[in-house]
């Protein structure tokens, strides 16, 4: 381990192999941190916080306090961070409530940039990109290889499916379906995310069927429950709609139209 002389390391925290902590950053007493993790210089790390390995928080950044949630009442809850993240500058993590599962989440290999809020009892995926002040109110999860655009605005609750994309300036007010791209304040859906698929190896078979997918949802003028129906036969042969009808048979807040 490499701990600054000015960094102040509770004794009951635990570090693990090749750890960095830089000047002036604070650990708490209740801390996990995983091997090789590099903590930078004026890092807050509270509450009951595990982080897992090779991952790089920078500077400013306030990981596991207190949720911004008045009915919060000091409750044991945690905040569980995996592998390989990068969170820039200034980002602000909270801890869960007992009102949820009691844990944020943020999965593995996800590129947080500056000015980013995970409020409490986020679940965040692995492989995001949440560009800077993305902002995630209470209770929001968020799909695998989400990419959401800067000062993308997501309400408490929401539901945002995996490869789905936002422009910058997104406010996210009800649930964004998988592959779909969205943009505007409130969020209307632009097609989907068919360069983030090609890069990611779907096939071009597999996005048609998505666009397909899309068009029946969102151009047919079906009714949701008549397009989900539709889609739902095609998801027995392409199984890479499958997530989309799951995600529409799940309860939300109402898929943005």
């Amino acid at each position: 381990m490499s701990i600054h002389a000015t960094a102040i390391v509770h004794a009951g925290a635990r570090l693990g192999a090749g750890v960095e902590v830089g000047p002036y950053s604070v650990i708490g007493e209740h801390v996990e941190i995983g091997d090789r993790t590099w903590i930078g210089p004026h890092v807050v790390i509270g509450g009951h916080t595990r982080i897992g390995e090779d991952n790089r928080i920078f500077q400013f950044s306030s990981i596991g306090e207190v949720p911004q949630d008045k009915k919060y009442a000091g409750e044991p809850t945690r905040l569980e961070i995996g592998d390989r993240n990068t969170i820039r500058e200034f980002c602000t993590l909270n801890c869960g409530t007992a009102q949820d599962v009691g844990v944020t989440r943020l999965g593995n290999d996800n590129w947080i940039m500056a000015y980013v809020h995970l409020a409490h009892d986020c679940q965040v995926g692995n492989n995001t990109i949440f560009a800077n002040n993305a902002q995630l109110a209470g209770h929001v999860h968020i799909g695998d290889w989400v990419i959401l655009g800067g000062f993308t605005g997501v309400h408490q609750f929401v539901r945002v499916g995996a490869h789905s994309m936002t422009a910058v300036g997104t406010v996210l007010l009800q649930d964004l379906p998988p592959y779909v791209m969205a943009a505007g304040n409130t969020a209307e859906p632009h097609g989907i995310n068919s360069e983030g698929l090609k890069r990611r190896g779907f096939s071009p078979e597999s996005v048609m069927a998505i666009r397909r997918a899309y068009k029946m949802l969102y151009k047919s003028g079906l009714k949701l429950d008549e397009a989900r129906a539709v889609i739902a036969t095609e998801a027995a042969i392409v199984t890479e709609l499958r997530p989309l009808v799951d995600f529409l048979t799940q309860p939300g807040r109402g898929i943005i139209r």
